[in-house]
Order: structure tokens, then sequence, then C-alpha cells
């Protein structure tokens, strides 16, 4: 994985990750970095790991389906990271910053999006982020995929889906102090999220049951977010803990990261924060795999089931595939402010 930290830009008038001083150049290596071997943040490894995953989660009636395309859905998990830098109206759906609405966020904020729009208003609604909200969006784009027996819409969908997901379960996604630069921290939003997985995640436990039908995802979805919120306080805590209990000199290293040789927190300063937060790491992305797995199916049930045998020898639309091309073009061009070739 690159061997700087890309930080996500979360609103248009401000790059919510992705530090002032990081060269465009730098991005596009990371979209175009080899999977193989792929480490690094949770936007990119991880959400591939996440997506793939929940497959395995899958009744056979879906795994038939998506196991075949099992590398798709990996390798597009990280679509909506892509997209934060070219489309308008995507950096807001992976936070929400609950701490603007107050301690009582949470007791007042209404689950269901037209609710919350009545009450506090759609502009102010996006300033701070709508992740949860919009989770319950793709998930009813899913349902109408699956009714459609749309293959193209279903995968991307699926793939878009799983990465809100995992991003609403990212204790730093759900705070105006999204990267320690209120406190003093800056850096800490890819250390727990890049680092620390990079590090630790091989030995975590990832094998959950059978996927559950979920009744109510508006519901799950805020739960997520509040286990998420719930979190942050130790985040930022153990991390100034143990900034203030180490010298300095212990807290950095310097590792080579693809021919590079790049300034990380080192080991032993990732190895103690990492046993202080007692699994936190693990249980956020076992409870991604797990939400995951069970909305992809919970959409595929309220669709009637349809046979995803048969759609699994559907060749995907052309048009999809080719609005899909367009779009990753786009996002290069946006990126590195490139014109396109005039045509003969």
């Amino acid at each position: 994985m690159a061997s700087f930290v890309l930080l996500a830009q979360k609103k248009p008038e401000k790059n919510r990750f992705f530090f002032k001083n990081a060269l465009n150049f730098s991005l596009l290596a990371l979209l175009l970095l080899p999977a193989s071997g792929e480490k690094g943040h949770w936007g990119f490894w991880a959400h591939k790991r996440i997506n793939r995953l929940a497959i395995y989660r899958l009744p056979v009636e879906m795994q038939v389906f998506y196991k075949k395309y099992m590398d798709y859905l990996s390798e597009n998990a990280v679509n909506p990271d892509k997209r934060r830098y070219a489309v308008v109206g995507e950096a807001e759906r992976h936070f929400i910053d609950l701490d603007v609405y107050g301690d009582s966020a949470l007791a007042v904020l209404p689950i269901h999006w037209q609710a919350a729009v009545q009450k506090i208003g759609e502009d102010s609604l996006r300033k701070h982020g709508v992740v949860p909200w919009y989770v319950q969006t793709a998930a009813s784009q899913l349902t109408a995929a699956f009714k459609d027996k749309n293959v193209s819409r279903i995968l991307r969908v699926s793939a878009d889906i799983g990465h809100y997901i995992a991003d609403a379960h990212v204790p730093l996604h759900t705070t105006r102090n999204y990267n320690g630069q209120l406190t003093g921290q800056e850096g800490i939003h890819g250390f727990w999220e890049s680092r620390l997985p990079e590090l630790f995640a091989e030995d975590y436990d990832m094998w959950l049951g059978p996927v559950v039908y979920r009744k109510d995802i508006a519901h799950d979805i805020w739960r997520a977010v509040a286990d998420s919120h719930a979190a942050m306080d130790s985040v930022l805590l153990f991390e100034k803990q143990l900034t203030e209990g180490l010298k300095a000199d212990k807290k950095y290293s310097f590792e080579l990261r693809n021919n590079v040789l790049t300034r990380m927190h080192s080991r032993e300063f990732s190895e103690k924060y990492h046993r202080m937060l007692a699994g936190q790491v693990e249980r956020r992305m076992r409870a991604s795999v797990q939400m995951v797995g069970d909305i992809w199916y919970t959409c595929w049930i309220d669709a009637g089931q349809p046979d995803l045998g048969v759609l699994a020898s559907v060749a995907p639309d052309d048009a999809e595939k080719n609005a899909e091309a367009a779009e990753e073009q786009s996002w290069l061009q946006r990126l590195l402010h490139v014109r396109p070739e005039p045509e003969n």
C-alpha cells in the first residue's frame, strides 16, 4: 500500500482527510497500485477485505452470484473514496459530525432522511455528513436493482454500500475532530484505520456466522454510528496518554515503503496503542463484515429473492460497464487537471 496516509475529502471547501501538501500524482499512484499484497488504509485494504469476507456469510443461493464477482466486489469497494475528489455530493456520504448537534445528537436527530430534512434542513445536514441516511438510500437502490435483475447495478451498489457501511463503523468518521486536529493529535485518523490494521489485522478473527435479516435497517445503521461514536473518546484519550508517557523518538520510525523511506508510527508505539484499545479495531471490522452481509441479504429478501443463479450467467450490461469506465477516466482527469485529448 502507499507509504503515506490517504485522507479523504470531507467537504467541498475543506479537505477532511487529504492533507494540503499532498501531491496529485501521489493520489493517482494510490489509485493505480496493484491489488496483490496491498496493505494499508481502512479505505483501501480493509474495505476490500470487508466486502470479500461478507460474501462468505451469504446463503448458497446468493453465493453462486457473489462469489463469481468476488474480485469485482472487492476491488470496487474503494470506488466511493475515489469519487470524493471528483463527484459533487459524494464526500458527505462517508461521515457524520455528531458533535455538531450537541451531546444529545443521537436522541434528537431523526433516523429517516425526510424527517431530518424537515427538522434541520438539507444544506446543514449535508455539510455535516449523511452516512447513516445514505446507507438507507443505498439499500433501497440495491433492493430495486435486485427486483430489476440488473446485474451491473446489483454489483455496483453492492460494492458501494459495503464501503459506506464500513465507514459508519469508524469512530473518527463521527466527529469534527476527525484527524485529531482540534486536540493536537493530527495523523490519528490514518494511524487508527491504516497503520493498525496493516500491522495486526492478519490476526483478527473475522469469521462470523451466517447472515441474518435486518428488520429495520435505519435503526441498525444508526446503532452502528452510535457504537462508533462511543468508541471515539478512547481513540483520542489513549493516544494522548501514550504519547505523553513515551519519549518523542519512540513514537515514530522510518520504514521503506514502495521504495520510499517514510516516517510512520513505530511498531512499539502501535503495539502499545493497539493493546490499550483492547480489540477495538477488530470489533469495528467484524461489525462491518456482519452488517454488509446482512444488508446485502436483506435487500435480496425484500426484492423477492430473485434467482441469482440465473443472473450469474448473464453478462453485465455494456452500458453500465462503459459508464463505469467513463467515470474512472473522469476521476483521473479531475485529479490531475488533465484536459481530454482533442478529437481528430
